[in-house]
């Protein structure tokens, strides 16, 4: 029997630095889990040859390209860390890079995305940032927004809300989705 896909978005904040946790806690969750990261995220965060060993499968960074085995089809997705810049651009319908083209796609599809996002709150209390999150949540995604997911830090202090990063959460929200 096969396990479900889960398509892990990963952006270019903090918590990408420990998004090692994320996966295990994926594939113990039964998860087959694929890692599609964005730019920032593979120049500032990532170590694509550890990530690749841990989920089984290459990090995918951009389009497919010639000869590149496709993705499966996703069962789940998950976008953590997700950035202010992701979030609105992919509510504003913008895919200007291979993650948020993804998330135009998926969220199209009405696959269960839950998002798991990592601001201050100077950032947070920015309108567009706000419209953002209700536009997303319009749209059908899980946005892990709040008390009962991720509730942003003061800023400079994004080190300190490592630990307390609601991993966890995301898959909850997306467990029981995977046919």
């Amino acid at each position: 029997m096969s396990r479900p896909n889960l398509y892990l978005m990963i952006c270019g904040a903090g918590p990408a630095d420990h998004i090692d946790r994320m996966v295990k806690l994926a594939q113990a969750d039964g998860w087959e889990v694929h890692c599609i990261a964005t730019p920032s995220a593979v120049e500032y965060f990532l170590d694509l040859d550890a990530l690749t060993t841990l989920s089984g499968h290459p990090v995918r960074t951009g389009h497919q390209r010639t000869g590149q085995l496709a993705l499966p089809k996703a069962d789940a997705v998950v976008v953590a860390p997700a950035t202010y810049n992701t979030m609105n651009k992919w509510a504003a319908g913008i895919a200007d890079t291979y993650v948020l083209t993804q998330l135009a796609e998926l969220t199209g599809l009405g696959l269960p995305i839950a998002v798991l996002p990592f601001v201050n709150s100077a950032l947070a209390a920015n309108r567009p940032f706000q419209r953002s999150v209700d536009e997303l949540r319009a749209m059908g995604v899980t946005v892990l927004f709040g008390e009962s997911g991720f509730v942003p830090h003061p800023p400079r202090t994004g080190g300190q809300a490592m630990e307390k990063y609601p991993w966890q959460a995301a898959l909850d929200a997306v467990r029981g989705s995977a046919s």
